[in-house]
């Protein structure tokens, strides 16, 4: 019984990720405009984050739009396909959930921050 309801949901994910991946091409917002010098700044800022994240996973894709929006340049880690980035996933932030950004600080402590609308929240306080 087990077997056949992941074969339905990885159905239901192969049939439905299409359309939400085209949807999110649909309605990406504008990033937004900074001068080259702040744009720089803030490409320094955010090039010690990582994202974890499902292509497909809806929350993902809400935070994905917020980086765009703050026009971020934040490294993407899948870990539904990647089994490396799953394990680093695993081993630093103690589960498998998505989305999930690590943030690294200059003195080397890593902090691993999960659910799509805090990461927002924190970004937006961050670069907004």
């Amino acid at each position: 019984m087990r077997i056949l309801i992941r074969m339905f949901f990885k159905l239901v994910r192969a049939i439905v990720g299409p359309f939400l991946l085209l949807w999110e091409k649909i309605t990406a917002p504008k990033g937004k405009v900074r001068t080259q010098a702040e744009q720089q700044r803030v490409d320094e800022a955010s090039r010690h984050l990582v994202m974890y994240q499902f292509r497909t996973c809806p929350f993902c894709i809400k935070t994905r739009q917020a980086m765009r929006r703050l026009s971020l340049h934040i490294e993407l880690r899948d870990a539904q396909r990647n089994p490396q980035y799953r394990q680093e996933l695993l081993e630093g932030g103690g589960e498998i959930k998505v989305p999930c950004l690590r943030i690294s600080t200059e003195d080397g402590r890593i902090t691993w921050m999960y659910e799509s609308d805090r990461i927002i929240e924190w970004l937006d306080q961050q670069f907004g």
